[in-house]
């Protein structure tokens, strides 16, 4: 229907208008909305900043995503009914509850336990819509292993919203790794394009107000909804990938996933290994996050979201190379990026044993 040149015209074209709008909308957010989900006020929520700050960066995320959902049948006429698939549909769904009870824990600290069911919840809306891990040979592991996936995820992104800009430019690496796998593997499907490359700008323009010293935070709201989002990408573009002729490579699946979301991924393990080595329940929120420790170690918070800015971007070159110069995975590549994967998760693993004594619970 278009040809290449004008693809990447619309393409280019959505995300400059996305980023714009992104921008304008948090702008109005700062000058007319001072107090929703500003909880840094309670001594006990043990958040890295001291400031209390509004926390709705999420309900602009999900504004845009509704908006390019809805911009497929404008964009691509004739084509409207594609946005209808159950896949799709699935992960509305799954991002619309995830954003719901993420703007309901802003506005009221919901229990955890109804987080929790509403987390479990969306996973299971994905595997209904026909989105599911599928590694093992038993439909119930892969069930399970997906259910596993979606919850994590939307607790990791969570747990990494503890300091300015980290979540934000992690998510933004995840998202365009899941548009290089559109670009350089195919299909290249407009509804997942135009719905990535809206939500990367979205968050660009979050990220102008989220870069230290922040003046919002995007919440629960946010994290929620970037949690299911992430996780659907992970599951399509990562954890069920396939090498040439559709061959199933389980290093691949696995390794690709781990190169990709390896922020996360290593920051919520390293983070629930020490507080059980501590005697402490993992669920319980601490100033004990790598980034954290980064900032015991010396690092300003600036510093520490470049930090992590230069590790997401490393993250996202090595998937271009796994995508795109390894077309059958070899015994060579496991070692390779099982070692890179081995190394990172030391480095931050020894960083928080070697400053435990700075920990504030």
């Amino acid at each position: 229907m278009y040809s290449g040149p004008q693809l990447f015209l619309i393409y280019s074209g959505l995300f400059f208008t996305a980023l714009v709008f992104s921008l304008l909308i948090n702008s109005l957010f700062m000058r007319f909305a001072r107090t929703l989900g500003i909880r840094e006020q309670d001594p006990l929520m043990p958040r890295w900043s001291s400031d209390a700050k509004p926390a709705f960066g999420g309900i602009g995320f999900f504004i845009l995503f509704l908006g390019c959902f809805s911009l497929h049948g404008v964009l691509f006429p004739g084509k409207s009914s594609e946005v209808l698939r159950p896949e799709l549909l699935g992960l509305l769904t799954a991002t619309a509850l995830g954003f719901l009870m993420g703007l309901a824990d802003d506005a009221y600290n919901t229990r955890p336990i109804l987080k929790f069911i509403v987390q479990i919840l969306c996973g299971v809306i994905l595997i209904a819509s026909g989105t599911r891990i599928e590694l093992f040979s038993a439909s119930s592991a892969n069930n399970a292993l997906t259910i596993f996936w979606v919850v994590g995820m939307m607790n990791s992104i969570n747990m990494l919203d503890n300091m300015d800009g980290i979540a934000t430019v992690v998510a933004m690496a995840i998202l365009a790794a899941g548009i290089l796998v559109l670009v350089f593997v195919g299909p290249m499907d407009p509804a997942f394009m135009l719905l990535f490359v809206g939500s990367l700008a979205a968050l660009g323009g979050f990220l102008f107000f989220n870069w230290h010293p922040s003046r919002m935070f995007m919440g629960d709201t946010g994290s929620q909804f970037l949690g299911v989002l992430l996780a659907f990408i992970g599951i399509r573009f990562f954890w069920n990938a396939h090498g040439i002729g559709s061959m199933a490579e389980p290093g691949r699946q696995v390794l690709g996933t781990l190169i990709v979301f390896l922020l996360p991924i290593v920051d919520t393990t390293v983070v629930t290994i020490n507080r059980i080595f501590r005697g402490n329940s993992p669920f319980v929120g601490g100033r004990d996050h790598t980034t954290h420790h980064l900032g015991y170690a010396g690092f300003s918070d600036g510093q520490v979201a470049l930090a992590f800015c230069g590790m997401s971007l490393l993250n996202l070159f090595l998937t271009f190379v796994i995508i795109r110069f390894i077309p059958v995975w070899g015994s060579i590549h496991s070692v390779i990026f099982s070692g890179y994967v081995l190394v990172i998760f030391g480095t931050l693993f020894v960083l928080t044993r070697k400053w435990k004594g700075h920990v504030v619970e």
